[in-house]
């Protein structure tokens, strides 16, 4: 196969990709987290002012907010932009659910600003698998290059989280765009890739703030390469100043400015006023807050303040936890066990299969070639020849520890930046499996080598139908080790499984449900909602979580509800719906000194099983 050729199909793939991405959005509503990061990165273009969202990097929400300046959208100023009151977090959610939904009447049409907003990440999305592509390539050759791009685009969690305005597949980008040219700055330190480096980094860190990881990644990397070669010290003080050359570049040139322009409009006391007020709310030492603070008072350093003032409420967060629901239990504490488990249930079993193969494989070659002979110079020669594989299980390594000692956990989302470096390493290894095993066998035309091919080719195409069964509904994606996504809410919820993105396909059920009312015959897809007449419905309670509006999507039909509400108050033959997140955190345990109570949704058990499931995430109930 020719590069060109090769290179024609990788395109294809990845325009098929981009058309999934779009097609798989076409009911869906926003999710939790998109309303915040939409209204900012509209207000950053529209006002060039930096106060809502501060806990994220804009990159992500400028891709998101860019197309819509065109879209002539009314901007809810006077409530959010004329008020001297400091800016508390939540500001972000209320000015975009008023952006999205409460100034509708002026013309603002939510389905149309998601899907324009939307449009960025998926380009990233794209951009990522082509970059993925060339790396690997590289590395490995043609043929694995584009087996690695199958596992990508197939990946549900690349899919479910990169058609949405969320940081998590950027992040996953910006780690391999850095680590790439970090790289290749180890390998030939001249000042062209000293600089090419150093604005890499400055775009990670423009990405997401547990980016933030790189520095002592980078900085385990670059010590151990310089160590490798001859005139050790020379080389490490040598790399050691040029690293520090490449971090002011991406420090000054790339987060400075982009900073700067950012709070262009932020007046200084006002930048200042709303530090103080969410500094105050965090758990930091005083010392920190202090240097943050004074920063905001220079002029100068304020677009180092506010950036720092993101990462420290990133930091803040991470370490406090977020109380979240996860396996039969209630906790606002992390678990050791929670991404272990999230991983091994949410990634498709036929990449675990793979990885066991290649692990199997990497054990053998280890024994067979007796590593506890000669160990050091035979790692130190591997180390050199394939130092760019070791950087990423180091990668892999650093943030999967810095993850699992945290508190905050809400989503597998929150380890997707390694998921890129996993796949190639696991592509890597599968290359070495095949070439390995035809190397051991003394006749080439050996069936082994033949059904070893199928098999391998077996589990690709079963990754690849996993992933296209779950479309459109990729964030409730979940394996047979979990019972499949009808059973993962059992597991874990949130941006696991339930996010707010089917509140759409519930009115388009209950519509459904009228026309069946009304004509004998009446059909609607399935991939939009599942075929079962439940009876005519004229008004539906509903507790929600997610990023859509009820009464914009229901409208009169729609009687809103929650966990305090007494449920003998509700009317026998009524229908009632919840969302997977709500119901799971008030019918489980409560764990880790978590003293709320849980139990407000046991009445449900009467009700068990519900008449039906909206797209994995809504459950409907009626009320006998």
């Amino acid at each position: 196969m020719s590069n060109r050729f090769a290179n024609i199909i990788a395109s294809a793939m990845l325009l098929m990709m981009a058309g999934l991405a779009f097609a798989s959005i076409a009911d869906d509503t926003l999710t939790y987290d998109e309303v915040a990061h939409i209204g900012a990165g509209y207000s950053y273009w529209h006002n060039q002012d930096y106060r809502l969202n501060p806990e994220h990097p804009p990159l992500i929400k400028d891709l998101a907010g860019l197309p819509l300046q065109f879209l002539n959208l009314n901007f809810p100023t006077a409530k959010y932009w004329n008020n001297a009151a400091p800016s508390p977090w939540w500001t972000q959610f209320d000015f975009g659910d008023a952006l999205l939904y409460h100034d509708g009447d002026a013309g603002n049409n939510p389905d149309q600003i998601m899907f324009f907003a939307r449009i960025g990440p998926i380009l990233v999305l794209i951009l990522m698998g082509t970059f993925l592509f060339f790396w690997a390539k590289r590395l490995m050759g043609r043929d694995w290059a584009l087996f690695l791009l199958v596992l990508f685009i197939f990946c549900p969690n690349f899919m479910a989280h990169g058609r949405l305005v969320t940081t998590d597949v950027g992040a996953s980008f910006g780690a391999l765009f850095g680590t790439y040219f970090w790289l290749k700055f180890l390998k030939k330190p001249n000042w062209k890739n000293i600089i090419l480096a150093g604005m890499a980094f400055g775009l990670a860190m423009l990405i997401k703030f547990s980016l933030i990881l790189l520095i002592p990644f980078f900085g385990v990397i670059t010590v151990i390469y310089a160590l490798l070669n001859d005139n050790k010290l020379k080389n490490l003080w040598t790399y050691c100043r040029k690293s520090v050359a490449a971090a002011l570049i991406g420090l000054v040139f790339v987060i400075g400015p982009v900073y700067a322009w950012h709070i262009a409009k932020y007046p200084f006391e006002k930048q200042l006023q709303d530090t103080k007020a969410v500094l105050a709310t965090t758990s930091l030492p005083i010392w920190m807050q202090n240097i943050n603070i004074a920063m905001a008072q220079q002029p100068i350093l304020r677009p180092w303040a506010q950036y720092l003032l993101g990462l420290e409420m990133a930091t803040n967060r991470t370490s406090t936890g977020n109380t979240t629901y996860f396996e039969g239990t209630v906790s606002a504490k992390g678990r050791l066990d929670y991404f272990p488990t999230l991983y091994l249930v949410k990634i498709p079993l036929a990449f675990h299969i793979l990885t066991l193969i290649v692990l199997g494989w990497l054990a053998y070659s280890l024994i067979k070639n007796k590593f506890w002979q000669n160990t050091w110079p035979r790692l130190k020669s591997s180390l050199i020849k394939h130092y760019e594989l070791y950087a990423m299980m180091i990668f892999v390594a650093i943030y999967w520890v810095a993850s699992l000692i945290g508190s905050l956990n809400i989503g597998l989302r929150h380890i997707l930046p390694t998921f890129a470096f996993t796949y190639l390493l696991v592509v890597f290894g599968l290359k070495n499996f095949v070439a390995g095993i035809e190397n051991t066998r003394t006749n080439n035309h050996s069936p082994l080598r033949k059904y070893i091919k199928i098999g391998i080719g077996l589990l690709l195409a079963w990754f690849v139908v996993s992933s296209l069964a779950i479309f459109p509904s990729y964030l409730a994606y979940y394996n047979e080790l979990a019972g499949g996504s009808d059973k993962g809410y059992k597991i874990a919820v949130d941006s696991n499984l339930d996010w707010g993105q089917d509140l759409r396909r519930l009115n388009g059920w209950i519509n459904y449900q009228h026309s069946c009312s009304q004509n004998s015959r009446c059909y609607k897809s399935p991939l939009t909602f599942p075929i079962n007449y439940a009876g005519h419905i004229d008004k539906i309670y509903l507790d929600y979580f997610g990023g859509g509006d009820p009464v914009h999507y229901l409208g009169d039909k729609y009687i809103p509800w929650n966990s305090d509400m007494d449920p003998a108050t509700i009317p026998v033959g009524s229908y009632f719906a919840i969302s997977a997140n709500q119901m799971m955190g008030q019918r489980a345990k409560a764990a880790n000194g978590y003293d709320q109570p849980t139990n407000k949704y046991n009445w449900l058990d009467a009700y068990e099983p519900p008449i039906a499931k909206i797209g994995y995430s809504i459950f409907i109930y009626k009320i006998k």
